[in-house]
């Protein structure tokens, strides 16, 4: 009986010994498990291998990067649209052209006679006639016959001039006060300037024929 306890009792020691190195060594294993470096599944790329394998390198779009803005747009391009905001809210020019085209037809209706001019005209060689008498001299029945009615007609011509010359001079310094920097058509300018042209024109000869200067009345002595 004696034996056969302390065979027991020894044997149980050991099994306990056992146990108890066997859960030392688990511990040990997890320890050495959670305390072990990590590594990355990824390491960054040095520039010498980002070149060998073709890709570059991330860069910012800073000046010294020489990137380019994610924009998209040029240096340029502000101007741009400014330019495209002004000429949108800018004069169109027909208003200037249609001017210049107006004072071309008053230059040239001075030159060759209006119906204005031609009823003024009419007017007062009827108003002559009812004037006069049979028993007027030709001098008095030439000037109330057909002196005054030319008078009107060149009096006429003269204010058409006058028109045609105050309209083209007016298109002329449209630009002066309109959108700075925007020029005017070249095709405004040419029209402009001949019924300024037209208009002088027009304006000299009215007051040559008004002061009986050129084609006066013809003399009755």
């Amino acid at each position: 009986m004696g034996t056969k306890t302390v065979d027991e009792t020894g044997a149980a020691t050991r099994a306990d010994e056992e146990t108890a190195e066997a859960a030392a060594a688990d511990a040990a294993r997890d320890d050495a498990a959670g305390t072990a470096p990590r590594t990355t599944e990824k390491t960054e790329e040095t520039p010498e291998a980002a070149e060998k394998t073709g890709e570059t390198p991330e860069t910012g779009a800073g000046p010294d990067s020489g990137g380019t803005p994610d924009s998209g747009e040029t240096p340029d391009s502000g101007e741009a649209k400014d330019a495209g905001a002004a000429g949108e809210t800018g004069p169109s020019g027909v208003g200037q052209g249609a001017g210049a085209v107006v004072s071309a037809g008053l230059g040239i209706v001075s030159l060759t006679g209006g119906w204005i001019g031609s009823v003024a005209s009419a007017r007062q060689s009827l108003i002559g006639q009812l004037e006069t008498s049979s028993s007027s001299d030709i001098a008095t029945m030439i000037e109330k016959g057909y002196g005054n009615a030319w008078h009107a007609t060149a009096l006429w011509g003269g204010l058409y001039a006058l028109a045609a010359l105050i309209v083209g001079v007016v298109v002329l310094a449209r630009p002066a006060f309109g959108a700075p920097g925007r020029p005017q058509a070249p095709w405004i300018k040419s029209v402009a300037w001949a019924g300024v042209a037209l208009g002088v024109i027009g304006l000299l000869l009215a007051a040559l024929k008004y002061t009986d200067v050129l084609l006066g009345l013809p003399s009755t002595s």
